[in-house]
């Protein structure tokens, strides 16, 4: 069977979890498992891991994902599977307060992405790309309280997923850059700017929602911890409360 084959499992897990079908996801992740087991195929395993992490983080599992990052490490050491979990090991430290575990791991994810050969087709959901890495930085800085470093990352990967002509070439990852930026922003008192964000966030053109409705989270949070009273604080309240309705009636997960 072909590599090409093998992993239709894992990226159909992908879909099925963004689109809300829970179970099947479950399934299709299993069945990629199983598939990479019966087939001594270390890749396929490593990437069926990387999804379990990736469950795991959107339901605020952090030590499950963390055993996830380890099977998948187990499971193949040569890949580009590796940057991304070490990626998901930086988050999850980041949400576990563990400052010297995200920048161990994403040290160890940048090493391990520099010493790989420039991907011909960095689009390829299981080919990690380069530019991405500006990503997990920022969602690990996020968590972690370091606004200075997060927002320096949040407006690269801004940058980097905005073509020539000025369209959105990445428009979920420019939406979580921009919760970033409010999040940041939250943090410092500038309310404006940080609503200003949230709801330009909440306008892209959604893809993944668990992603997105953590990060939206996390603004909601600060903005409610830090400006109670403000109208703007209800309204981008009601907001992602609505969105979560919405998910819910699909059975997404956040």
């Amino acid at each position: 069977m072909s590599s090409t084959r093998l992993s239709a499992r894992p990226l159909n897990a992908c879909v099925q979890y963004d689109r809300g079908q829970r179970e099947a996801a479950n399934l299709s992740k299993a069945a990629a498992l199983r598939i990479g087991q019966e087939t001594g195929h270390g890749e396929i395993m490593a990437w069926a891991w990387e999804i379990e992490a990736w469950f795991a983080l959107t339901q605020s599992r952090w030590q499950d994902m963390l055993e996830a990052v380890e099977a998948g490490h187990v499971a193949d050491q040569t890949h580009s599977v590796g940057v991304q979990l070490y990626a998901h090991k930086a988050r999850a430290a980041a949400r576990m307060g563990d400052g010297r575990l995200v920048r161990d791991s994403l040290d160890a994810g940048r090493a391990r992405l520099d010493r790989l050969p420039r991907p011909d087709h960095p689009e390829h959901h299981f080919i990690i790309d380069p530019d991405k890495w500006d990503f997990y930085e920022m969602d690990a800085y996020r968590l972690l309280g370091d606004d200075e470093r997060a927002a320096a990352h949040a407006r690269s990967v801004i940058r980097i997923s905005t073509g020539p002509d000025g369209t959105e070439i990445s428009p979920m990852r420019a939406a979580e850059a921009r919760l970033t930026l409010g999040v940041a922003a939250a943090r410092t008192g500038d309310i404006e700017e940080a609503i200003g964000m949230g709801s330009s966030a909440l306008e892209a053109d959604r893809k993944s929602l668990p992603s997105l409705l953590l990060v939206a989270d996390e603004l909601d949070k600060e903005l409610r911890s830090r400006h109670p009273r403000e109208a703007s604080t209800r309204d981008f309240h009601e907001r992602v409360m609505t969105i979560k309705r919405g998910a819910a009636r699909t059975e997404l997960p956040f």
